[in-house]
């Protein structure tokens, strides 16, 4: 098992990269060329920037029960269709009970944006979100 980060824009990099030290666990960050990851413990790789670039990269490293981690629902999806198991950034579990109305949320929001709309942003994180996701990490690396 291993652990990979779709890390552009995850705000739980460092809480992933402790917990996975902890328990001698391999963790890969993937990242375009838009972000800097440096770290003496995990693995760096970085893509071209690109539609989905990091997402392509990603789907190709993992394996069934590997743990990955992203805020996107079309990653989780192709990572589900591995057997991976897949976390939020906010600690919520994607699984095939709500992968297809997430993915049906995203597609509504993007159809609203096409034609013009807008929609409300994501509020700040907060503390919770953090120890929300670090609990759900523990859980699956214990």
């Amino acid at each position: 098992m291993k652990v990979l980060i779709d890390a552009d824009g995850c705000p739980v990099v460092s809480i992933t990269i402790k917990l996975c030290k902890k328990y001698n666990i391999l963790v890969t960050i993937v990242c375009d060329t838009s972000h800097e990851f440096y770290d003496d413990y995990a693995k760096v790789i970085t893509v071209s920037k690109g539609a989905d670039s990091s997402d392509f990269k990603i789907v190709s490293l993992a394996f069934e029960n590997d743990i990955v981690i992203t805020q996107d629902y079309g990653l989780a999806a192709m990572c589900l269709a591995k057997k991976c198991k897949v976390l939020s950034q906010d600690g919520m579990f994607y699984d095939n009970s709500n992968i297809d109305s997430l993915l049906l949320s995203r597609h509504t929001a993007k159809k609203i944006r096409n034609a013009g709309g807008r929609l409300k942003g994501n509020p700040k994180r907060t503390k919770q979100q953090d120890i929300d996701f670090e609990n759900a990490l523990l859980q699956l690396l214990a």
